[in-house]
């Protein structure tokens, strides 16, 4: 017979206390990672009504030029573009389809319809990037760590007001990346298809996207049991969803001369061999991160660098680093941009945020306070820079005005030196210009002029700001400017001249070189220019040349 005193009976007493205490302490865990999650969801949220209402109310920039080229693709939808797969014309049309009028009513214009993706978009990467730290790292009260400290990153928040390439490319790539992991961990197929699904729409958006499946290949070659997965379906599986994805690509790329494979070829080792030029690309690495986070992610990489690496840790340093490093090798031949290796970010800010905590909590006294300063002083920095970003005329430009020299002949628009806004500024004021010459024009001929710009850049814009998105066209190829999409629409007037004869253009840029010989009669140039507080930030020469005759000559570039 067991008494209360025996111990058998003491000891299913303690396995029942110690049961109970891992129950409530499970279910207490899974309450704080409940409320770490809304709290991630609720951060993510914010920041998006908080976007949203600045694009509605408060945004003072126009479209960038390749915003306007970006929405002047949408008008001509098709399966890739000269430069870029076919996602974000898609992605614009879209919008502009559903939520235009709406857009037209609250702002007077669709710029809020074109860039709403992007907040899309941005708000898709906060998430990637909260989900793939805390499952990679098992720890989601650091993914809320990292994910607030993303916000202070002034190339992130910057991200969800401009729509470019990059908005739906890293989304992709950041889901790619959640998907993946999950397939690794599990083997479930199910992750897999959908790590190859974001991957191959990534594709559509932007080519980098196979550097993907390399660092994946590569992560995988570098382990004994990870190699296993080339004897598995998923892995081919999700390799087949990413090559079904480039048929439309490689389909328009047979019409078109594979002008878009040459271009890439060209941008990434056209200019020869420069072995200064990494330090460039370091330079431009290190203001786009604002120094403190590009110094946090080398140091990241060397410390959490394969074998020392745990297993979550690894698999973000080979989903950043080999990308990286691709980039850097490349700058040896190209000068590229500095948000090209921003895929490389996605998975190397967490590691960059685990090696600051690491810092922040080291045993020194001195150097824990130190380097706390440091941190503080770069969320400090980075949110007072994305303040100026977006309100650039109130808290930015009275500071550079004290910087910046007079006017001059030969520089009119000094500022522009300073303040890289002020190339988003102005292309509505273009547009009414041009609206005003075109009506006089239309009034003393009778027909409607047509419109161009001496370069690429300028279409799109006069397209989207000039009253009924008016057709432009591109000069530039017969200019010596750079290929662009415009040499492929036709007809074009540099490729088509029997198709335009005769018409009277209104074109924005410098003066044509033996302007005579391309048009029976040019008009004085007209002058318009775009001030705030006194200080103009841009100006456009606008020319009326009448009775076109087309370019005897093609001065254009070789380069693509």
């Amino acid at each position: 017979m067991i008494t209360d005193g025996h111990p058998l009976l003491s000891l299913r007493r303690r396995a029942t206390r110690l049961s109970l205490r891992a129950i409530v302490d499970r279910s207490q865990a899974t309450s704080r990672s409940d409320r770490t999650d809304w709290l991630a969801a609720g951060l993510i949220a914010f920041t998006c009504v908080l976007h949203l209402a600045y694009l509605a109310i408060a945004c003072p920039f126009d479209l960038a030029p390749d915003e306007a080229h970006y929405w002047h693709w949408s008008r001509h939808l098709d399966s890739a573009y000269y430069s870029k797969g076919p996602l974000i014309a898609w992605l614009i049309r879209a919008s502009c389809e559903l939520l235009g009028p709406l857009s037209v009513y609250l702002t007077g214009s669709e710029v809020f319809a074109v860039r709403l993706p992007a907040v899309v978009c941005h708000a898709a990467v906060l998430a990637g990037v909260y989900v793939l730290t805390a499952e990679t790292l098992r720890d989601r009260r650091f993914a809320l760590v990292t994910l607030a400290l993303a916000l202070t990153v002034p190339p992130m928040t910057a991200g969800a007001v401009l729509m470019t390439i990059d908005a739906p490319f890293l989304a992709c790539w950041t889901w790619s990346l959640v998907f993946l992991h999950r397939a690794i961990t599990d083997g479930r197929t199910w992750n897999w298809l959908l790590a190859g699904g974001f991957c191959g729409l990534g594709l559509l958006a932007k080519f980098p996207m196979l550097l993907l499946p390399m660092s994946l290949v590569i992560y995988l070659l570098t382990d004994h049991q990870r190699r296993k997965q080339f004897h598995r379906p998923g892995l081919w599986i999700m390799l087949g969803i990413v090559g079904l994805a480039s048929v439309p690509i490689v389909e328009w790329n047979l019409r078109h001369g594979w002008v878009e494979v040459r271009h890439v070829v060209h941008q990434v080792g056209g200019n020869g061999l420069n072995p200064l030029a990494p330090f460039a690309f370091l330079g431009g690495q290190f203001g786009f991160l604002i120094g403190y986070w590009f110094l946090a992610f080398l140091a990241s990489a060397w410390s959490f660098r394969p074998p020392v690496a745990d297993r979550g840790h690894a698999f973000l340093w080979h989903f950043s680093i080999p990308v990286w490093l691709v980039f850097l090798l490349a700058s040896t031949r190209t000068e590229g941009q500095v948000n090209w290796p921003a895929a490389a970010y996605v998975a190397g800010f967490p590691l960059a945020v685990a090696w600051v905590l690491r810092q922040v909590r080291d045993p020194s006294q001195g150097y824990r306070r130190f380097a706390t300063g440091c941190l503080v002083f770069a969320i400090a920095l980075g949110s007072i820079l994305t303040l100026m970003a977006h309100f650039p005329a109130t808290l930015l430009r009275p500071i550079l005005a004290r910087l910046m020299d007079a006017p001059t002949p030969a520089h009119p628009l000094p500022l522009r030196k300073l303040d890289p806004t002020c190339r988003l500024q102005g292309w509505s004021t273009l547009g009414k210009g041009v609206d005003a010459i075109r009506a006089r024009v239309r009034a003393q001929t009778g027909q409607d002029p047509l419109l161009a710009g001496m370069v690429w850049t300028i279409p799109g814009e006069l397209s989207f700001y000039c009253e009924g998105h008016p057709e432009a066209y591109s000069f530039g190829l017969a200019l010596a400017d750079r290929h662009s999409q415009y040499d492929l629409w036709r007809p074009n007037p540099v490729a088509d001249a029997q198709v335009f004869e005769g018409r009277t253009f209104l074109y924005v840029g410098e003066e044509i070189p033996g302007m005579t010989d391309v048009f029976d009669r040019v008009e004085a140039p007209i002058r318009v220019e775009y001030a705030q507080d006194g200080q103009v930030l841009a100006a456009w020469t606008i020319w009326i040349g009448h009775g076109f005759r087309g370019f005897r000559e093609i001065s254009h570039r070789a380069d693509y």
